[in-house]
């Protein structure tokens, strides 16, 4: 991982004391537990994520990324908090930049539950922190005079419920054994996994996004970009567009994690260029099985997209798994 990503990871958390030598995974692997309604406790998982990036052959890299294993900042509670999250910047770094310092913060202080989880509040926390961080970044843009945009694909642990959040082309997918408990197995010995994906993406030809587009009096080009340049229809910045129908109203969609949740890939438009979704899984969880730490996998996985099925764009990936205990 090159020194960038290195830095990226500590301003992503301000509280890391860790010299630069060391690897960007945190040494400890939080637990996640929580009590049913009849005051037992149900499963107990360990999280452990790291990222990995290289810009293809772009010159410049305009992605930014956060792995929070804990992610309680100055709102310290209960509920077991972590936070994971790719910006993909388009026409610079600025709005990726911006979100990636920004978002979380501005999610908590939306009122992420910390004590008990309230899955309606946790949504609503979120889709403010969108707003917010959208309205501060479209004046810090306008101030400073530039337009920069940049799609998010976001993950909240809360307790055992997982909350994704996406605008524009990223994307989230899982990896979930067929069976519970693992009872069914390949010939190999090798558990089946299937991959979900997790996200929607948001592209000017899809019928609701075009919709919006035309009644706020935009245009979808033959191409399917939006007044003919942009490729989303929805981003964070990206201010020039932003009265024609770009918006950074995310997506959501949760649920609770089980045994059958084995791991997460996010990655940026870069990387399902040339994996899909299932391909991504099977590459991961081979890795995995062979012992490998999460912090090669992910390099592996950025490694193989841009080096050997030639990824041109900017490639991040996050790969978060899921042990139980």
């Amino acid at each position: 991982m090159n020194e960038s990503t290195e830095n990226q990871k500590r301003e992503a958390d301000p509280g890391s004391n860790k010299e630069d030598d060391d690897p960007v995974v945190a040494s400890k692997k939080p637990k996640i537990e929580s009590c049913n309604e009849n005051g037992v406790k149900e499963l107990t998982f360990h999280i452990e994520a790291d990222a990995a990036e290289d810009k293809g052959s772009r010159h410049t890299m305009e992605d930014a990324w956060v792995v929070l294993l804990d992610a309680t900042l100055d709102y310290p509670g209960n509920l077991r908090c972590a936070h994971f999250a790719i910006y993909d910047g388009h026409g610079g770094r600025l709005a990726a930049e911006y979100a990636q310092k920004h978002l979380h913060g501005n999610v908590l202080s939306a009122g992420l539950p910390r004590e008990l989880l309230d899955i309606k509040a946790a949504k609503r926390s979120i889709l403010d922190g969108f707003r917010k961080t959208d309205e501060c970044l479209l004046q810090e843009s306008a101030e400073g005079g530039w337009q920069d945009g940049a799609t998010a694909v976001c993950v909240w642990v809360l307790g055992q419920k997982v909350i994704v959040a996406n605008v524009g082309d990223a994307k989230a997918v899982l990896a979930r054994s067929t069976v519970a408990d693992g009872s069914q197995n390949l010939s190999d010995g090798v558990q089946a996994l299937k991959a979900i994906v997790l996200t929607r993406e948001h592209k000017p030809i899809f019928p609701q996004e075009r919709t919006r587009i035309q009644k706020a009096g935009g245009f979808v080009s033959p191409d399917g970009r939006l007044q003919g340049r942009l490729e989303v229809s929805r981003a964070f910045g990206d201010r020039q567009f932003k009265k024609v129908g770009v918006t950074a109203t995310p997506d959501l969609y949760s649920f609770d994690l089980t045994d059958r949740e084995h791991f997460i890939i996010l990655g940026c438009d870069g990387l399902w260029g040339v994996f899909g979704p299932s391909d991504a899984v099977d590459f991961v969880q081979k890795l995995l099985n062979e012992g490998l730490p999460v912090t090669t996998v992910s390099r592996r996985l950025v490694r193989e997209a841009v080096r050997e099925r030639r990824c041109k764009d900017n490639c991040t990936a996050i790969v978060i798994v899921f042990k139980r205990i």
